[in-house]
C-alpha cells in the first residue's frame, strides 16, 4: 500500500495548494508570497546569476507578455487525455456494451468546446481605439468609485471608458476589461465574456462526462471480476476479505494510466466548475472579476508594483455602489450574450 499511501500525499498537497491560492488569491500578502520571498532570498546568493536573469525573463515571458505557449500546453493535455480514452477506455466501454451514442458525447463536447476555444482565442474583446472610444465612452455611466470620468489611459493616450482597463499584456484597454487569460493568449472583455463562459462550461462537461464514462468502466471491471467477493493472505498467513483499498490497489496496478487519467479529470472538472460559478455569479450580477478585485481592495501588483501606484483602484467605504451596474438577471444575462455596441457617429 506505498504507492496508494503516496498517491494520496500527493493529492491531499494539491489540493491544499488549490485552497490557498483561492484563499488568498488576489491579495498583496499570501503564504505563496512569503515562502517564494524567503526562498529566493536564501538561494540568491548561490544561484548563478545568468540563471536567475533568466529565471526572471521566463517568468515575464510567460506571464507578462503575450505567448502561445499555454495555447500548445492546452492542446496537448487535451490530446493526451483523449488519447488514452480512445485507445483504452473507449473499447472496454463497448465490450461492456456501453452505447455508442454515449461514447460520442465527449467528442461533440470536444467539438462544441473547440468552436468557443478559437473564439476566445481570436475574437477582439473589445479594444478601445480612436475610432470607437466616442461611442465607447457613452455605453456605461461612471460609478465615481472604482470608474472616473475624463480619466486617459498615458499609455494608449485615450479617455478611458467606464469599466475598461488597460492590459499591459495586451498593451491596449479593453472595454468591460474582466482578466486577462493566458489559457486563451487574451484578453476577457464586453466582446468576447460570453465565448468565455461558454467555453468554461463546455469544458466541464466534457471533463464530467469522460470522468463518468471513465469511472463506469473501472465499477464494471470491479464487478465482472469478483474482487469484492475476493480474499487474500495477508503478510502473517491470515485470510482476509478485499476490502476497498485492495480494491482501489488493484486498480492502480491494472489500469494505471486510466487511474491517473480519471484523478486528472477529477480535478479538472471541480476545479473548473469552481471557476465556472464564480464568473456565473458575476455574470449574474453585472461585475466583472476586475471590479470585484477593487471593490475589494485587491490590487495587481505587476500592474501597480507600489499600493500607492492609483488611488483609483482602492475602493471608498461605500459599499452601496458595488453592484452599480447590476440591471437584473436578465438584463445583466441579456448584456452578456448581447453586448451594447458604442454608438458610431455618421460622417457629415
Amino acid at each position: 500500500m506505498d504507492f496508494l499511501s503516496l498517491f494520496a500525499v500527493y493529492v491531499a498537497v494539491v489540493l491544499t495548494c488549490i485552497i490557498i491560492v483561492c484563499r488568498y488569491s488576489g491579495q498583496q500578502k499570501t503564504p505563496f508570497n512569503v515562502l517564494l520571498d524567503f526562498l529566493v532570498k536564501v538561494l540568491s546568493p548561490f544561484t548563478p546569476k545568468w540563471l536567475q536573469r533568466l529565471s526572471q525573463w521566463t517568468l515575464h515571458r510567460l506571464f507578462h507578455q503575450r505567448n502561445s505557449v499555454f495555447i500548445y500546453l492546452h492542446v496537448l493535455l487535451e490530446g493526451a487525455v483523449y488519447a488514452e480514452f480512445t485507445y483504452e477506455v473507449f473499447g472496454y466501454c463497448r465490450e461492456m456494451d456501453t452505447t455508442l451514442t454515449s461514447l460520442s458525447v465527449p467528442y461533440i463536447l470536444l467539438a462544441i468546446k473547440s468552436v468557443f476555444f478559437y473564439l476566445c482565442i481570436k475574437r477582439d474583446p473589445g479594444t478601445v481605439t480612436k475610432k470607437k472610444v466616442a461611442g465607447q465612452l457613452h455605453i456605461y455611466p461612471y460609478d465615481r468609485r472604482l470608474f472616473y470620468p475624463e480619466i486617459s489611459c498615458p499609455t494608449c493616450q485615450l479617455f478611458k471608458p467606464a469599466r475598461s482597463k488597460h492590459c499591459r499584456v495586451c498593451n491596449r484597454c479593453v472595454q468591460r476589461f474582466d482578466h486577462h487569460c493566458v489559457w486563451v493568449n487574451n484578453c476577457i472583455g464586453a466582446q468576447n465574456t460570453r465565448y468565455f463562459l461558454l467555453y468554461l462550461f463546455s469544458v466541464c462537461a466534457m471533463a464530467g462526462d469522460m470522468a463518468l464514462l471513465t469511472a463506469d468502466m473501472l465499477l464494471h471491471a470491479v464487478l465482472r471480476s469478483g474482487l469484492l467477493r475476493a480474499s487474500y493472505i495477508d503478510e502473517y498467513g491470515q485470510q482476509q476479505a478485499a476490502g476497498p483499498l485492495f480494491v482501489v490497489q488493484h486498480l492502480f496496478l491494472t489500469f494505471p494510466r486510466i487511474v491517473f487519467m480519471l484523478g486528472f479529470l477529477v480535478f479538472l472538472f471541480f476545479l473548473l466548475a469552481g471557476y465556472a460559478l464564480f464568473h456565473s455569479y458575476l455574470a449574474v450580477v453585472n461585475q466583472t472579476s476586475n471590479e470585484w478585485y477593487k471593490s475589494r481592495g485587491y490590487i495587481c501588483q505587476h500592474c501597480h508594483p507600489t499600493s500607492t501606484a492609483d488611488h483609483l483602484c482602492s475602493p471608498a467605504p461605500d459599499h452601496s455602489k458595488r453592484y452599480y451596474y447590476n440591471r437584473g438577471l436578465l438584463r445583466n444575462l441579456a448584456e452578456i450574450f448581447f453586448p451594447p455596441q458604442p454608438v458610431r457617429k455618421k460622417d457629415n
